[in-house]
């Protein structure tokens, strides 16, 4: 086990769509903050950027991908339509969704200090890849957990919500 970065492990909240979602964007949190402090950190040793790198890299390329389709394919299209602050909320969430190029450029940052863990400019180029992402996400994540979270509480029947648990679970089978 590491000893400078801790294991991101699954500790599930429950089975409710809500806590699923929840746990999912504290999985992004996660990756981001160890991809900032991957760019800052001087005293880590190398097996452990390697390993937190390729740790993130499959974080940003197989689970990222998958939350973003729960939430356009499950969830929008099961809320569109029913409330005006709502859409105008899925609107813009769909919006940052597409908007990759800060996370190629966070990947391609990832994939260079793996490279040359010990080289100062390629933390420097993390640092740099990482914050902004991080903070767009940061603002991203909020306006979903403030606006769209309680929408799928209040607007979606429960039977609708399991429906959507069963989808996301599939997606991951």
């Amino acid at each position: 086990m590491s000893t400078v970065f801790v294991e991101i492990g699954r500790q599930p909240r429950g089975e409710r769509l809500v806590d699923l979602l929840l746990e999912c964007h504290e999985r992004l949190r996660q990756h981001l903050q160890l991809a900032v402090a991957l760019g800052t950190r001087d005293d880590v040793p190398a097996s452990e950027v390697v390993e937190t790198c390729l740790r993130c890299e499959r974080y940003f390329k197989q689970a990222l991908p998958l939350h973003i389709q729960d939430e356009e394919q499950s969830i929008l299209p099961r809320l569109q339509g029913r409330d005006a602050l709502v859409d105008y909320a899925l609107e813009v969430m769909e919006r940052e969704h597409s908007e990759h190029a800060p996370l190629i450029a966070l990947q391609k940052a990832l994939r260079g200090l793996r490279g040359a863990p010990g080289d100062a400019a390629r933390r420097d180029d993390l640092l740099a890849a990482a914050e902004p992402v991080a903070r767009g996400f940061a603002d991203h994540l909020r306006k979903e957990e403030e606006i769209i979270f309680p929408a799928i509480e209040t607007l979606l029947s429960r039977d609708t919500q399991a429906l959507i648990v069963g989808e996301l679970r599939a997606r991951r089978a």
